[in-house]
This record gives structure tokens, C-alpha cells and sequence, in this order.
């Protein structure tokens, strides 16, 4: 058989049988790998939360606040620093809310007569602060070392914003394998933010709209117009580059 007479292609059974020449397998493997580049998921890779504020986040719940207001033994009734120290606690009390107010004195401990008329001192001091006088309780603990001078403890349970306690650290600081954010990253800034929060229902919710001072808003405008467009701030105005 000649050499053109093998180039021709075959007829077998009145079916032309073409010979296609070998594809590699490198481009059927890109082939493939674009195919799946086309029908790729639209879900995000990432079930596990890194985001410092889902991790730490704020929470609004109610928390007890109290002080410790430490009472020597040869003290009569409340000294001027107890008092500063009792009305700058006050300040967080929500005198709408009406929490109970809890004073705690001791007995059985070596100022146990001077922590009683403090104590009194203090119930007072109370209720000149806006602290309704039923919502003061005032109670006793047994002091744990008799010889030594107890403190009076003043507590209301108010509502507040806060996270969780810092200073997890569960995994190594270094396995950085995952590629995300440690344990008690944010956890500071989160706490921060909560603490600078005077209202924490603010996290909540806009507060409702104050009603408008017409007549200061008129007044202001009034004064606005007058004072027209001064010398200083045409002088001032022009930008030179």
C-alpha cells in the first residue's frame, strides 16, 4: 500500500470512521476545572464566626451595682467623704425605675456601733438623692473577723449594657493556622463601648422625638438673619492655590 493510500480515511459498512487525532490529558483536566469554575456555589465558605461582635457580643441585662463605704470604729454617723462617695454612686441609680436600694451593715465586728449610725446616716442621705423612702432596705451580715472594722455595702440592681469577662485564652496565641482571630480579640474594645453607654436601651431603639421650641427656633433664625454675611468670612473664604 502507497503512503497517500494510508492517509485516506476508511470506509467501513457505508459509515465514514474518522481518526481524530489524541488529546492530552493536561487540557481535558483544564477543561474540567473551568467547567466547575462555571457552576460554582453561590454560599459563602464559613460556618464558624470571626467577628469580634458576634464573639463578644453587647447584651442588655440587669446588673448589680454596689459599693463598699468602709467605717472606722471611733466614727460618728457619715463623714463628708461617705457622703461624696454615696451621692456620685447615686448618680446611676434610676429613679424611675425605683430599684430597691439594699444597705448592709454589720454586726459583730469592732465598729459595729459606729457602721449603725452610718448606716442610718446613709438611709438618709438617700432619700434627700430622689430614693423613695420604701424602696430602701436596710439590713445586716455577720462580719467574718470580729477584731477588724467591717464596710457597709450600698446596692441596686439597674440595667446595664456588658459582655463577657476578657482574658479567655484557650488556644495557643501563635496557632494561627485557620487564619483568624483569637479567643479575646475585641473582647476590650467590646467591654469599652459598653461601659460609655449612658443609656444602654439606646442599643435598643431610638429614643422618641423632643417636641420643638418654636419660639427659640424663630428667635435663632431671627439672629441668623440679622447678622447677614460678615467681612471676616468673605475674606476668609476665597481658597488660593
Amino acid at each position: 500500500m502507497s503512503q497517500s493510500a494510508s492517509k485516506a480515511p476508511t470506509i467501513a459498512a457505508g459509515r465514514e470512521r474518522i481518526r481524530w487525532p489524541a488529546v492530552p490529558a493536561l487540557a481535558i483536566a483544564l477543561a474540567a476545572s473551568l467547567a466547575g469554575c462555571a457552576n460554582r456555589d453561590s454560599i459563602t465558605v464559613g460556618a464558624i464566626p470571626d467577628d469580634y461582635r458576634t464573639n463578644h457580643p453587647i447584651v442588655i441585662a440587669e446588673k448589680n451595682q454596689k459599693i463598699d463605704l468602709p467605717v472606722g470604729a471611733g466614727d460618728r454617723g457619715m463623714t463628708v467623704s461617705q457622703r461624696d462617695t454615696l451621692l456620685g454612686f447615686l448618680d446611676g441609680y434610676d429613679r424611675s425605675a425605683a430599684p430597691a436600694l439594699t444597705i448592709a451593715i454589720p454586726f459583730g465586728s469592732a465598729n459595729q456601733a459606729a457602721a449603725a449610725a452610718a448606716g442610718r446616716d446613709f438611709a438618709r442621705l438617700a432619700i434627700a438623692a430622689g430614693v423613695k423612702r420604701n424602696r430602701i432596705i436596710i439590713t445586716s451580715y455577720q462580719s467574718a473577723v470580729p477584731e477588724a472594722s467591717a464596710p457597709i455595702r450600698v446596692a441596686f440592681v439597674a440595667v446595664k449594657a456588658q459582655t463577657d469577662k476578657c482574658g479567655r485564652w484557650p488556644d495557643d496565641l501563635a496557632e494561627t493556622a485557620e487564619n483568624k482571630h483569637y479567643a479575646d480579640f475585641g473582647c476590650s474594645y467590646q467591654n469599652n463601648l459598653a461601659a460609655q453607654l449612658a443609656n444602654p436601651n439606646d442599643l435598643l431603639g431610638p429614643r422618641k422625638q423632643s417636641d420643638i421650641d418654636a419660639e427659640n427656633r424663630g428667635a435663632v433664625i431671627d439672629v441668623y438673619r440679622s447678622r447677614g454675611i460678615s467681612d471676616e468670612f468673605l475674606g476668609n473664604s476665597e481658597v488660593t492655590y
